[in-house]
């Protein structure tokens, strides 16, 4: 850091800047399970350089293939947070793994199923073929809650893995499915096309994790430094997400790799972002205890241990309350943060 020792010091105290070498940057990887605008205060804080302003050689990868994928990775060591639906990091948590989530950028998941014009009711959806990205994934995740707040089960539907947005609209538009389960800026495309919003998680109460940022026990033991400063990052790239909206815009185009500069692609682009900025995303990111339940509640009938569980024990949110208690967040979103 470019600060005098003494400076550097009094900055940590108040905003947990640590004292570091000129030009030191810890090497970490952060996988995400999927390429989706839910990532975009994620994708800000790297292309902003917010993480190497925390002293961070943040390598931001996807690995694809559902939060399962992801936090099967971050056990083994290949990666030192993930990003993903949250149910994955609790089943393992569960099952003896070392993982906790650290910290959940969103207050709940951003998610609909959308189904062709013809199928009006839940009831219709017997039999019927519904895409998901893959089996372990947040769209799986979701589709699942929706099935059960129907009292039916996967069993009555056919579920198709298709790997992409894109791919299941591809499919939807070809016949070869009669809904999927899509997130943003894809269910505004759908919805445009004439297809039927059949479930959405706000309208129906049902709060789950998307883009739970996940970590382990260990991993925080051995370094809470450099987690104290990954989360500070991810405080400070939400706060950059939800007052810079047109390089926010940018960021988003570029990753979701949206080569169109046609108004209606833009206008997808910046009702996905108005959503995040404005309902979805968290100012301070704690994981909501509703949403955990949520999950226990749901995987109990496979995990007898997730019966009377304390939604306490799957989060280490102790990374987030430093950093809110330093008053670092609160900086953020006073007036003279850009």
């Amino acid at each position: 850091m470019r600060h005098p020792y003494a400076v550097s010091c009094a900055i940590a105290a108040i905003g947990l800047l640590a004292c570091r070498p000129a030009g030191a940057q810890d090497k970490i990887r952060v996988g995400l399970s999927s390429i989706s605008a839910t990532s975009g205060s994620i994708w800000v804080a790297e292309e902003k350089r917010l993480f190497k302003k925390h002293g961070l050689d943040a390598e931001v990868i996807i690995i694809g293939g559902g939060a399962s994928r992801v936090v099967a990775s971050l056990l083994a060591g290949e990666i030192q947070f993930s990003v993903g639906g949250g149910d994955a990091v609790i089943r393992s948590s569960l099952r003896g793994g070392d993982t906790v989530l650290a910290a959940s950028p969103m207050k709940t998941g951003l998610q609909r199923l959308m189904v062709k014009p013809e199928i009006k009711t839940a009831a219709d959806v017997r039999g019927k073929r519904i895409a998901i990205t893959r089996f372990g994934s947040a769209s799986h995740w979701v589709l699942q809650l929706f099935l059960r707040k129907w009292g039916m089960r996967t069993e009555d539907i056919q579920i198709l893995q298709l790997g992409s947005s894109p791919a299941m609209f591809a499919s939807l538009e070809k016949g070869g499915i009669d809904g999927a389960v899509f997130t943003i800026p894809t269910f505004f495309l759908a919805e445009e096309r004439g297809y039927r919003v059949l479930a959405d998680p706000v309208d129906m109460d049902i709060d789950y994790l998307q883009n739970s940022v996940d970590t382990t026990r260990s991993y925080i033991k051995r370094n809470r430094d450099q987690a104290l400063r990954f989360v500070k990052a991810i405080c400070e790239g939400l706060a950059y997400f939800r007052k810079n909206k047109r390089e926010s815009l940018a960021v988003m185009q570029q990753k979701l790799r949206i080569q169109s500069a046609q108004e209606r692609d833009v206008k997808y682009l910046e009702l996905s972002y108005n959503l995040l900025a404005n309902k979805f995303y968290n100012q301070v990111p704690y994981a909501s205890p509703k949403a955990i339940e949520t999950t226990l509640e749901f995987v109990s009938s496979e995990e007898p241990k997730a019966r009377g569980a304390d939604p306490k024990q799957f989060v280490d949110e102790t990374l987030v309350r430093e950093v809110e208690a330093s008053g670092f967040i609160k900086m953020l979103y006073e007036g003279e943060y850009r």
